[in-house]
C-alpha cells in the first residue's frame, strides 16, 4: 500500500451541488477516437479530463471503466479467425493502454489518480483490490478500472456494473456519443424516440444495444441507476453527477 494511504480524513464531503457522492463513469474506448477512425484523439482526452477535474473538485468520489474498441475489440477478431478468448485478452490490453492514456491527462490536470487491472501488470498498474480501490476513492483519488473483468466472455460494461456493485457507486454514467436511449439507431433512423427513462426489464425486454444483457441485469439486481447520456457536450458530466434531466435513466 501507498505511503499516506493510512490516516488522515476517511471520507470526502461532497459539494451542494452534487447528487451523488460516489460514481462510476463508464467510457467507451471509440469515445476517445473522436473524429478518426482508430486510437486517441488527444483534444477529445484534454475535454475529458478537464471535465473531470471539474467534478472531482466538488468532492465527487470517481471511479471509471474504460473499453477498448478504439484499439482492438475481442467479438469482432473472434469473427476473423482469433480464438474468442484470446481476442478477448488482447482487448483487456488495449483498455490498459487507454488507462495509461487518460491517467496521464487526469494528472496533467493536477488530479491524484489509480489505475487498477484485473490481471496483473504491476509495473504499470496496481492489481485490483476493492478496499484498496475505495480507500483511493475516499482519499480523492480518481480511480481507473482497466482490463475488464479479467476474464474472457465478458464486456467492459459488465465490468463497469461489477466495479460499481463492489465499490458503492450510487449511479452508472453510461457515456456515449448519442444523447440517451432511443428505440432505433438514430443515425440510421430519424424518426427514432428518446427515452427519457426506462425500468431494467424494459430495457431487456426491448433489446436495445447500448449495454449488454448482462451488465444491465447485474445492475438490476443490486439497485444501480444507469444514466446514458452525450459525454461529446461539453458540461454534461457536471450536469450528469448533479441530477440535472440529461439522457435516459434506467431504474
Amino acid at each position: 500500500m501507498d505511503a499516506g494511504d493510512e490516516g488522515g480524513p476517511s471520507i470526502r464531503t461532497p459539494g451542494p451541488a452534487l447528487r451523488y457522492r460516489r460514481v462510476l463513469l463508464k467510457l467507451s474506448g471509440e469515445a476517445l477516437m473522436g473524429q478518426s477512425a482508430y486510437g486517441i484523439d488527444h483534444g477529445v482526452l484534454h475535454s475529458l479530463a478537464a471535465q473531470i477535474r471539474e467534478v472531482s473538485a466538488l468532492g465527487l468520489e470517481l471511479a471509471l471503466v474504460i473499453g477498448g474498441g478504439n484499439i482492438f475489440r475481442g467479438v469482432r477478431a473472434a469473427t476473423e479467425g482469433t480464438d474468442r478468448a484470446t481476442g478477448d485478452y488482447m482487448g483487456m490490453l488495449a483498455t490498459v493502454i487507454n488507462a495509461l492514456a487518460l491517467q496521464d491527462a487526469l494528472e496533467r490536470q493536477g488530479l491524484a489518480t489509480r489505475v487498477m487491472s484485473a490481471i496483473e501488470i504491476r509495473q504499470i498498474a496496481e492489481q485490483y483490490i476493492r478496499r484498496r480501490a475505495m480507500r483511493h476513492l475516499e482519499k480523492g483519488r480518481v480511480v481507473i478500472f482497466a482490463a475488464g473483468t479479467g476474464n474472457p466472455f465478458f464486456s467492459t460494461d459488465t465490468a463497469a456494473s461489477l466495479r460499481a456493485a463492489e465499490i458503492g457507486a450510487e449511479v452508472i454514467l453510461k457515456a456515449t456519443k448519442v444523447d440517451g436511449v432511443y428505440d432505433a439507431d438514430p443515425k440510421l433512423n430519424p424518426q427514432a424516440n428518446r427515452f427519457s427513462e426506462l425500468t431494467y426489464k424494459e430495457f431487456l425486454r426491448q433489446g436495445l444495444k447500448v449495454m449488454d444483457a448482462t451488465a444491465v441485469t447485474l445492475c438490476m439486481e443490486n439497485f444501480l441507476p444507469i444514466m446514458v447520456f452525450n459525454m461529446t457536450i461539453e458540461g454534461n458530466i457536471r450536469r450528469a453527477v448533479s441530477g440535472e434531466t440529461i439522457g435516459t435513466l434506467v431504474h
